[in-house]
């Protein structure tokens, strides 16, 4: 009997979590894919598919051959079956060995190099990669370790995103086909035909657009590499082309004017040289304030989705900002906070800026690294308020 696939995946992704490597269901899925795409004839073909999802890095490699060899080597390999009988391989008979996921053993399995570098005579030897792709190594890393070439290289992935925000009522009408709403001038224009009887009726209703985005990025020192890939995704992203975008620090600064065509890198320089405070303190009652004064009520924060990255660390007292995070609530639509530290299981925000604006916001969110933007897409193109 031949196990479940995607149960051999998962208990072999536990034994490979229990043995110290950070495997997720992420990776055991994209294992099961490798495995149903290549459909492996021997253990070395399943084993470069175990190294090309499930390991991270170098570093993770001997750790994987070691339960791997523990979970696949010595099973029967259907493949080394075919052809001349002189290629079969003898397997050495393990009866106390349980299968992962049930009885039974899996058929994608043969021989592996052993120690000394010597093949068992039906494995074939197959070149191909031993780590995941660039991208998929640093998925999902947290923006604060990697360095600026390293988050360069997510400026692809970050292309193939989509930020959407919710639709909004437009003042422009489009013509339908039925409606409660009747375009008087287009319904008499065509009555022009019919002798000056309006016999066709044109009816119209409001035109709906993306509403604005609007983002408030903390550049403190203590969320600047957290500051440089928002930044970046802003850019990357499809739909954020209307994107208003403002840091702060001690003082807001706008950058929607550096943005607009520079790539990402100069985007990113230009941006450091028109924000002075950049790597500084935390102001974000200030910062908050300002906005709302002089882009509040009627600037681009009426009706926005209002996205604010920052820690919530605080200079300032905490009722300050929950009383400008109230004034903004009343104009924006949504109030959107990512804040890395909440990627933290046990992170509750009980004391400081975020308990102050926990109440004022629709969605908080971590968008620590580029598999964690997922959340933050959905918050901004969510609907509720």
């Amino acid at each position: 009997m031949t196990p479940d696939l995607a149960a051999v995946a998962a208990e072999f992704g536990a034994m490979l979590r229990a043995a110290g490597l950070p495997v997720g269901p992420d990776r055991c899925a994209r294992f099961a894919r490798a495995v149903t795409v290549v459909r492996p004839a021997t253990v070395d073909r399943l084993r470069w598919c175990a190294r090309a999802t499930l390991a991270a890095g170098p570093d993770q490699l001997e750790v994987l051959d070691r339960v791997f060899d523990a979970v696949f080597d010595g099973w029967f390999d259907s493949a080394s079956d075919r052809g001349d009988p002189r290629n079969r391989t003898t397997v050495p008979e393990d009866p106390g060995r349980p299968a992962p996921g049930g009885a039974g053993a899996p058929s994608t399995t043969g021989g592996r190099p052993s120690a000394g570098g010597a093949a068992d005579p039906g494995a074939s030897t197959v070149e191909g990669p031993s780590v995941a792709t660039a991208v998929e190594r640093l998925a999902g890393r947290d923006f604060a370790d990697l360095s600026p070439a390293e988050l360069a290289t997510l400026v692809d992935a970050m292309r193939r995103l989509r930020i959407a925000t919710p639709p909004r009522r437009s003042r422009r009408t489009v013509r339908v086909p039925h409606g409660t709403r009747v375009d008087l001038r287009s319904t008499l224009r065509l009555g022009r035909r019919t002798g000056g009887d309006p016999a066709t009726l044109v009816h119209r209703r409001p035109r709906e657009k993306p509403r604005r985005l609007v983002v408030l990025c903390d550049i403190s020192g203590s969320m600047e590499p957290y500051g440089r890939a928002m930044l970046q995704l802003l850019y990357c992203a499809a739909g954020a082309a209307r994107a208003e975008v403002f840091t702060f620090a001690t003082r807001l600064t706008r950058l929607t004017r550096v943005f607009a065509g520079n790539a990402p890198a100069a985007a990113l320089e230009k941006a450091g040289r028109a924000a002075p405070d950049w790597s500084g303190g935390t102001r974000i009652a200030a910062a908050v304030k300002d906005f709302v004064d002089r882009h509040g009520r009627r600037g681009p924060a009426r009706g926005a989705v209002v996205l604010i990255v920052s820690d919530g660390w605080e200079t300032g007292p905490p009722e300050a900002l929950a009383h400008e995070l109230e004034r903004l609530s009343r104009l924006a639509y949504r109030i959107v906070w990512a804040n890395p530290r909440t990627q933290s299981p046990r992170y509750r925000p009980l004391v400081g800026g975020m308990a102050a604006a926990w109440p004022y916001c629709d969605a908080v969110v971590s968008a620590h690294s580029l598999t964690a933007l997922d959340d933050l897409l959905a918050a901004l193109a969510d609907t509720r308020r």
